[in-house]
């Protein structure tokens, strides 16, 4: 192979690297156990710990759908060249690196995904418009659902007839049966995905979608009886593990959605030269979120944890049980979400419910609303413009 074009690889891939260590540092490897460390249920230090960990995870067994969108998904009727992925990984990284360090909450998402359309337009592409407005309905309704049932969530389980142990053995049990049909890259029948339910269905050799109900429903009544008995026996300290257990989730399925913006750019090169196989890019890719989660994470999660000081573990309960659904529903339709969208909206959601219009900055939520835009609209126009004049 040329070494020019070898140098270009190797910059390739120290790009994604980048970007997924930004992505680990960033909004991604802080949000999930912030609401947590807020409400005292964890420390900093172990909080980065688990979500290197669990997002690591994530990024191994869930992160292919993502990463073959915004691979291949954004634009039609071309393939970046190795300077237009070292482009757009260098411009998503980058912005997001002045985010982190100025505090402007940029989304990895926004610039990820206006940074591969702008190349891939710039260089001839054309638009995929059933993804885009795939991808601008997610966009759109992640607040209003998000925010909606944290909301809804937070307005409950203050109540004195809605005692904890029932609710948050109710909420409890919908996460387990969401869980039981998400889909791992280890559990189906050869080298496909699969469900922990298909598992179960294969291996009692129950057939039908009816048994498929019957297993979710028994995963979900499990998990809920579990918690019931937790909370029931000692309520502080089962709404703190209960706590713990949803941030573990939401940084699992944040390693399955954020990896793809780190290197599904790279995998249509790597498909052309047949060099690694998607699951190495994966891992190299949870990798190097691990590694941010780690090194950079700690000061975002503390940072954050003190916005969240006030929250509490049910209004925290009550903003990380959508976070976690979101999450698993942009994962399996294989759209590139901003985390940072998702937690903030139902942070915002189940402030309201406890303080009233008096609990939300509405000059904060403009701002921050603007810099979701503003991510986007930037990292599209920058795109462009230097690809359309060096590329």
């Amino acid at each position: 192979m040329d070494p020019a074009l070898v140098a270009l690889f190797v910059g390739a891939a120290l790009a994604s690297l980048f970007m997924a260590w930004v992505i680990g540092a960033g909004s991604s490897g802080a949000t999930p156990f912030a609401p947590a460390v807020g409400a005292n249920a964890i420390g900093t230090m172990r909080a980065a710990l688990l979500v290197g960990v669990f997002g690591f995870a994530g990024a191994v067994t869930q992160g292919s759908n993502v990463s073959e969108a915004v691979g291949s998904g954004l634009v039609g009727g071309i393939s970046l060249p190795v300077a237009g992925v070292i482009l757009v990984l260098v411009l998503g990284a980058g912005l997001m690196a002045v985010g982190i360090t100025t505090g402007i909450p940029i989304a990895t998402a926004f610039t990820v995904t206006g940074a591969v359309i702008g190349v891939g337009l710039a260089l001839g592409g054309t638009p995929v418009w059933a993804k885009y407005q795939q991808v601008a309905a997610v966009w759109a309704l992640t607040p209003l659902v998000g925010g909606g049932l944290a909301f809804g969530i937070a307005s409950v389980l203050p109540r004195p007839g809605a005692p904890e142990r029932c609710c948050v053995a109710v909420l409890a049990g919908l996460v387990g049966a969401v869980l039981a049909n998400v889909r791992f890259s280890f559990l189906g029948a050869g080298s496909a995905s699969g469900t922990v339910r298909g598992l179960v269905q294969r291996a009692l050799a129950l057939d039908g979608t009816a048994w498929g109900v019957a297993v979710t429903a028994g995963a979900a009544l499990a998990i809920g009886a579990v918690v019931w008995w937790d909370v029931r026996r000692d309520e502080a300290g089962g709404l703190r593990r209960v706590l713990l257990a949803l941030g573990s989730l939401v940084a699992f399925s944040a390693g399955g959605s954020q990896v793809g913006l780190a290197v599904g750019p790279l995998l249509p090169l790597l498909d052309e030269v047949g060099m690694v196989s998607t699951t190495a890019v994966l891992v190299g890719g949870g990798l190097g979120m691990l590694a941010g989660s780690w090194t950079g994470a700690p000061r975002m999660i503390k940072s954050l944890a003190q916005d969240y000081s006030s929250l509490g573990p049910r209004r925290s309960i009550s903003a990380l049980v959508p976070s976690f659904l979101i999450a698993q529903l942009a994962v399996l339709l294989g759209v590139p979400v901003s985390f940072n969208e998702i937690v903030v909206s139902a942070i915002i959601g189940s402030g309201a419910a406890v303080g009233g219009r008096s609990a939300v900055d509405a000059r904060k939520i403009a701002v921050t609303v603007g810099a979701w835009v503003g991510s986007f609209a930037l990292s599209f126009g920058l795109a462009y413009a230097i690809a359309a004049l060096v590329l």
